[in-house]
């Protein structure tokens, strides 16, 4: 029997990317998954846009894959913060649902970020649908029909491997590397994503630092072992804060290269102004304050406030960018001040 997977979506002002997104999930070949759209109390009636969707009342275009009108209607059911409550009412509701073609919503009465949103639904699915597995997704986020199938298949490979991600591709251009893992930079308290040109990809899986949570896939275990995502870093930085967590209880994170998705990048941060740079900015003082040795935390101050501060505020005083200014000075101030 194949590993049960929950799939979960969150979903913040961004209804048509999450749509390509669900339509690109509902085609892959794997058998045996549940899907869950988490909302972060959306004001773009985007609840209304997915529920058209479902009833097959909105066509996709995507250049990644063609509409499919078979797997329609998908059977839905919507949980609000208040009736997640109440174990009986919703696993009643569940065994209404059909094996396939169904969708969860979680309707929350507020954004509660990346971290804690997705917490949530992780919550659910391990108390409601005891997956094997739970595969974090971005809404602008196109997946390969064979992606998944790549990473449960090496997951399945070794018991010391806990997270997985696939090779990250750019939605545009679609052949350029997006993430093939990350690595964490100790002492500049950084995590870059590693590259590779498209015909130099590794043939073979590869173990990195941490997968960026656009696309990643964790065995459910992880969380009863380690813990959730950390909510006060509500976005940014927190799947590598996880991703080490998991690796300091002697798990394997690894770069999947056969697996592919497409990810647009900055669908949801890019309609506040500042507030990637703020929430990365804050977030990376806070990991290294947990993670880092006294050395590296040492030398990360030096580096930050020695060159990486001045060249920053140099720069945006040059472009009389008062707007980042602020939020990469609120960043510092919070992330020095306050304990994540």
């Amino acid at each position: 029997m194949t590993s049960k997977v929950a799939i979960i979506i969150l979903n913040w002002n961004g209804w048509e990317d999450t749509i390509e997104c669900l339509e690109s999930v509902y085609q892959i070949k794997y058998p045996n998954y549940d899907i869950i759209v988490v909302d972060n109390g959306s004001k773009d009636k985007s609840i209304e846009k997915i529920k058209e969707y479902a009833a097959g009342n909105i066509l996709i275009e995507s250049n990644f894959f063609k509409y499919n009108s078979n797997n329609k209607p998908i059977h839905l059911i919507e949980h609000s913060p208040e009736e997640l409550k109440f174990s009986d009412r919703i696993r009643k509701d569940l065994d209404s649902l059909p094996l396939e073609k169904k969708l969860i919503i979680i309707k929350n009465n507020e954004n509660y970020g990346f971290a804690e949103g997705n917490n949530i639904a992780i919550k659910y699915s391990l108390h409601f649908l005891d997956p094997d597995y739970v595969l974090l997704l971005n809404n602008d986020v196109v997946v390969d029909s064979g992606f998944l199938d790549e990473l449960i298949l090496n997951a399945e490979s070794d018991q010391s491997i806990g997270v997985l991600g696939p090779t990250i591709y750019d939605y545009k251009p679609p052949n350029q590397i997006q993430s093939a893992g990350s690595r964490v930079l100790w002492n500049k308290g950084e995590a870059i994503n590693l590259t590779y040109e498209h015909g130099n990809i590794p043939k073979i899986p590869q173990e990195v630092d941490s997968v960026i949570g656009c696309a990643l896939l964790a065995k459910s275990k992880l969380f009863d072992e380690i813990g959730y995502l950390n909510r006060n870093y509500f976005a940014y930085f927190e799947e590598t804060e996880w991703c080490v967590r998991a690796r300091n209880a002697n798990y394997k994170i690894m770069y999947i290269p056969k697996g592919k998705v497409w990810h647009k990048g900055g669908a949801t941060s890019n309609k506040i102004t500042g507030f990637a740079l703020y929430h990365y900015t804050r977030n990376r003082f806070w990991f290294m304050k947990q993670h880092a040795s006294h050395k590296q935390y040492a030398i990360f101050i030096s580096y930050f406030l020695g060159f990486k501060f001045f060249s920053f505020v140099g720069w945006a005083l040059l472009n009389r960018n008062k707007p980042l200014l602020i939020s990469f000075l609120k960043g510092v101030r919070d992330g020095l001040l306050v304990n994540g």
